[in-house]
């Protein structure tokens, strides 16, 4: 098996045995673990015996580990990099000491493994294999709402915090309020759970059952029903920014071709 200066490892997402032979025998060899929390990651290493030493690396010192971690590499150590849980760099720290180690010339790879999304669309039936990914989404209602019709004729998936998670259903409703929902939480735990069904009916339950444990949330795409309908969404954010209707149709007709007198029908009865 080809060496490599730099490790991606993904670690197990709750379950400590969701975890490959491969990545097991990396994090027993590197000469030292870079990882979000040290307390996290020794539960893992514990389990498996592994007594490799760990250093933190988080978002909040990814720039200052840089130089350190380029100094250990010179010397001939390895290093293996992880996260709490899933693929470092997926909603996670490390783009930016892989960037450094491309500029530098040091191979790096990354081992297949734990993927919240992965895990939580492999169980979910869709229309085709297209999807966009999000991440975690932004924190303020109009930006929410504004991905949310930006998306809307795209499966999109995003990751939420329990605490967040109905408020930012509610967020979409509010501008798609017939959106079909799917979301796991708790993967790969005793208590997993994956819920599928209309946005009110998502809501409601999870008013009615304690949320715990990370999101991942999809938003079903909307059917098409005609030639302005690609337009709707733009239509509502040039309204919510004050634009008129006449300005509207004149701003959008130029843009993408379409009749200005139907736009500006459309603006005015939307």
């Amino acid at each position: 098996m080809k060496d490599f200066d730099f490790y991606i490892v993904p670690t197990p997402i709750g379950n400590l045995q969701d975890i490959t032979l491969r990545t097991i025998e990396v994090l027993k060899s590197v000469d030292l673990i870079a990882c979000e929390d040290s307390r996290v990651t020794q539960k893992l290493l514990n389990y498996y015996d592994i007594k490799t030493k760990c250093i933190s690396y988080h978002k909040y010192n990814e720039k200052e580990r840089i130089d350190e971690f380029l100094s250990i590499l010179s010397s001939g150590k390895k290093i293996a990099l992880v996260s709490d849980a899933g693929t470092p760099l997926i909603c996670d720290p490390g783009s930016v000491i892989v960037e450094k180690l491309r500029e530098h010339g040091y191979s790096l790879t990354s081992l297949p493994g734990a993927n919240a999304l992965v895990t939580f669309l492999s169980q979910i039936s869709r229309e085709d294999e297209s999807f966009s990914f999000v991440g975690f989404l932004p924190k303020t209602q109009q930006k929410i709402e504004e991905i949310a019709l930006e998306y809307k004729y795209h499966d999109f998936v995003f990751y939420e915090s329990p605490n967040r998670i109905i408020k930012t259903l509610e967020y979409i409703k509010n501008v798609r309020p017939e959106a079909k929902v799917a979301y796991g939480r708790e993967l790969t735990k005793i208590f997993e759970e994956v819920v599928v069904d209309k946005i009110d009916e998502v809501i409601l339950h999870l008013k009615n059952n304690i949320s715990k444990g990370e999101f991942v949330c999809l938003i079903f795409r909307d059917e098409k029903t005609g030639e302005l309908t690609d337009m709707e969404d733009k239509i509502k954010l040039l309204q919510d920014k004050g634009f008129s209707a006449k300005d509207i149709s004149v701003i959008l007709s130029e843009l993408y071709g379409i009749n200005k007198n139907k736009i500006y029908k459309a603006s005015v009865n939307k």
